[in-house]
This record gives structure tokens, sequence and C-alpha cells, in this order.
């Protein structure tokens, strides 16, 4: 687990100690590294020519009357350059720098509505370090001085574009997005957050769905109408079946879909509509789904460790028709957890997440229906839940036309190119991590081998879902000495 060197003494069970006191130094080197990075970014630049000290903004637009004109100006400029900028004036050399450590900074003394720190919600990551990744401080041809606008198909033309790449490689059968050629804006802003994990508040749109794809769609619109095969769908969620931008199939539709909505067998789960209603072929939901789904029913009634969230209707976790992830959950594979499980979401505001916690999602590790495993778990003990993926010898099943690959016997997909971001261990005989030789398995006790000395375990060491410090070590502790000898001193191996 350290970085620091390691000396291995096999004859020996104690550590082997350093003459000089390194971890002492850490927390100083750590301090002069903070104070050259915040010199670097308050760091002067040195004007072309001498200036007086007390310069006013008058002297500056002589030479730089172009961050004065333009479509959109900065309204600061109107309280002079040097609101924002100080000139210092050392013997004959003029150097010039912002009156903050940091350009956001400097921002953020008038935008104050902008500080993420004080934003409930979901907030554009640029807008959380960096304002002139997006915008020009002094003028420019777009409104709010952006750098470029947000309309256009290319990098080149979209500041969109510079980060996203939506609706720029659309596969050839696909589809996309008309209103992709309005501009970004006519959907998002980008600003916009709140604190409610609505559609709306996540991807910054202009209204909530369906409101805002009704401004340019027609409920009454005969064609739609009959693309939903006559079913109402004027108040439905619109993302839960189309993609709002791209897809690799036809009329924007999700990438995952459940066999009868892909086949239009729309009359095996909905009969007619009735008063602008949709009515079903089954008396609720349940029954509805069980007629083909009776597994599932069967996994749930009979699980020694019981999901109580699947005991309701189906669709409280799944969309019936289609979804952008495998399983069809209705928002996501994290979200459709997190939204009953708030402990876990806060857990996802921590600086070090779990990967398959908070992007691939929570039933990789866990049955959402039922299992026979405390907490729900894939296996009984931790150690062959964690090396499904980080075991030496991991062989996942490569299902080459889904395009995936299949973990624990087929019943959890992953991206096919999953495994290429995950550390192997190299384990062998319960030894080898985090160093050679180190146990990861129970001790026995030498005296009664049917006795456990030490229960040990991956989950001894590392917390499974997110810590404030790297390595997701348990109470969020830091990789140390200390932390290893919260357990060595108390078996006594650590002298």
């Amino acid at each position: 687990m350290s970085h620091l060197p390691q000396i291995e003494n096999p004859g020996r069970q104690e550590r082997i100690r350093f003459p000089f006191p390194v971890l002492s130094l850490i927390p100083k080197i750590a301090a002069v590294v903070l104070l050259a990075m915040c010199a670097k970014a308050a760091l002067a630049g040195v004007h072309p020519v001498p200036l007086d000290k007390n310069t006013d903004a008058a002297k500056c637009l002589e030479c730089h009357e172009d961050k004065a004109k333009g479509k959109a100006v900065h309204s600061a400029i109107a309280t002079g350059c040097l609101s924002c900028h100080e000139i210092r004036v050392n013997k004959d050399i003029t150097r010039l720098k912002l009156t903050t450590t940091t350009s956001t900074k400097l921002c953020l003394s008038c935008h104050g509505d902008k500080d993420a720190a004080q934003i409930k919600g979901h907030i554009h990551p640029p807008a959380v370090r960096d304002c002139v990744k997006c915008h020009d401080p002094h003028t420019s041809d777009n409104k709010n001085q952006l750098l470029k606008a947000t309309s256009g198909s290319t990098e080149k033309d979209n500041l969109c574009l510079t980060c996203h790449s939506e609706g720029t490689k659309v596969p050839e059968k696909g589809s996309r997005h008309a209103a992709l050629d309005m501009g970004c804006e006519s959907c998002h802003t980008t600003h916009k957050t709140g604190a409610d994990p609505t559609v709306e508040n996540r991807f910054h749109l202009n209204k909530g769905v369906p409101a805002l794809c009704l401004d340019c769609h027609d409920v009454k619109d005969a064609a739609l109408i009959k693309a939903h095969q006559n079913q109402p769908f004027g108040t439905a969620n619109c993302l839960s079946c189309h993609d709002p931008h791209q897809s690799a199939a036809p009329k924007l539709m999700a990438k995952f879909q459940h066999p009868p909505f892909a086949d239009k067998n729309c009359e095996m789960c909905h009969a007619p509509a009735k008063d602008g209603k949709v009515v079903l072929t089954q008396t609720d939901v349940k029954a509805l789904c069980i007629t083909c789904h009776d597994d599932k029913a069967k996994q749930i009634e009979s699980a020694k460790v019981q999901h109580p969230g699947a005991a309701g209707d189906c669709t409280d976790c799944h969309n019936p028709h289609a979804s952008a992830q495998p399983g069809l959950p209705k928002t996501d594979a994290v979200s459709i957890c997190t939204g009953c499980h708030t402990e876990i979401a806060e857990q996802g505001k921590k600086a070090y997440l779990h990967q398959p916690a908070f992007e691939q999602g929570c039933a990789i590790c866990h049955e959402p229906h039922g299992g026979d495993n405390l907490h729900l778990l894939r296996a009984g003990n931790p150690n062959p839940l964690c090396l499904e993926c980080h075991g030496p010898d991991i062989k996942p099943q490569r299902l080459e036309k889904e395009h995936v690959v299949a973990i624990f016997n087929g019943k959890v997909k992953l991206p096919e190119d999953y495994f290429s971001k995950v550390p192997s261990l190299p384990i062998k005989y319960g030894l080898g991590h985090p160093v050679d030789r180190h146990p990861v398995v129970d001790q026995m006790d030498p005296a009664n081998p049917d006795k456990v000395r030490v229960t040990l375990n991956c989950a001894s060491c590392h917390q499974p879902h997110s810590s404030s410090q790297p390595n997701l070590l348990v109470k969020d502790q830091a990789n140390n000495s200390a932390f290893c000898d919260s357990c060595h001193k108390t078996v006594g191996i650590a002298q």
C-alpha cells in the first residue's frame, strides 16, 4: 500500500523501520509543492513597456482598446482595468498580475452566485474551477463573452463540442436529433442547477421533460400518434425511450430495448387506450411482468435475504420500454439505487470512489431482486466478491454479439473494454497484497488449526464504496505506517 521503499526480511516478522523520519517530511514537502503551485498561479507577467504604479485605465486603453469593443463586453471593463489587474513596479521592470491568486477566484468576487462551494446539486464541471475555459474575460462576439458560439456541428464552431461529442459521431444507420442544429442552448442552460436530483437539474435543461420536448413536438401530430401506436404519450418521459442527442438506431431509440417494445408487439402488454389513459392487458404491473419474468418473481419470494424494493411494482425500478443501460433501469444503474439508499449517495461525495459502485452500477456486487448473502452480495465472503474482478486469474465471458463481457456466471454484464482498466492482484495461496507474502485470508491459530486467530479479507483494509483517502482504506485512513500499525500492533507482529 505504501509508495515508500520497503525492505523485505523473510526471517523476521517485524517491520524494518527507516533510520530517518521520512514520514515526518511528507507534510513539509506537500506544503512546499502547494506554495509553488499557488505562486505559479499568481505569477505576474512582465509588461513590455515601463508603467507608473499609478497608471489608470485610460492609459491601458491607449494600447488595449480592443478589450473594450465587441458585441459582448464584460461589464467589469466599465469599472476600469485595475479592478481586476494590479500593476507592480520594481525599478525598471513593470509586472502585471490579477488581484487574486486565480482567475476563478477573481470572477467569483463579483459572480458569487456561481460559487460551486455554495451551490447544491450537479454543477457543470468547468464552472467549478475554470471560468475562462468558456468565457473571455474582456470581450467577445458571442453573448456572455463565450469564446465560441454554442451552435454548429464541429468543435471549430461550437464551444460545447470542445469537451462534448454528442451528435458528432452518428453511426451510418443511426439517427441524430435535429435540435442539435439549433444550438445546445435550445435545450440547456449551462449554469442551471438545483438540489433535487431531477433530470432537469442533472443535465441543466431549460425545462423538465416532457415540457421541453413539447416545445417542438406536437402531441396532436398524426405521425407521432401513429408512431406511438395510438397510446397516450403527452405526459410520458421522452428520455425513457429516446436518446436526446444521437442513437445507433432510427428515431433516436435508446440502446437497450424491451423485446416486445423493440418488435412493436405493444399488444402483449397494452390494451387500447381508454379516455386518454394507458390500459394494461393484466390487472396490475407486477402481474403483467411475471407472465414472462416468473423466474424473477420466484427469486424475490424465495430469497433468504430479501430486497424490500423488489417487493413493489417492477416499474418502480425498471422502464418497461427502453433504457440507456442493460436491465432497463428507469434512470441509470447507480441513481436507481441511491434514490432510496441515500446513505450511499452521501458516500458519493467523497474524493475517491469505487468505480463499479458509482459508475457501472450497484448490481455488479449486489443481487437487486434478493439473494442468499448479507447485504444482498453476490458472494458470501468479501474475497470472492472482490477477486471476481481483481483476481489474478479472472476470465470474464466474452459476449461478442452484445459487445459486453460477463462475470458471476453470466449474471453481470460489463462494457467489453472494462477489464483493461481494472488492476489485477498477484495473489497466490492467500498471499500477495499489498506486498509480497502479506496474507489476505483468515489466519488460523497454530495451536488450534480449526480456530481463526485473525479474521482477514479485503474488507479488513478497504471500503467497498468510497473514501476521502486514496486506496479506499477503512475509516478513511491515510496510506501510511499508522494504518498498518492499527492491525499489526494488535496481533503482535509489529515490535
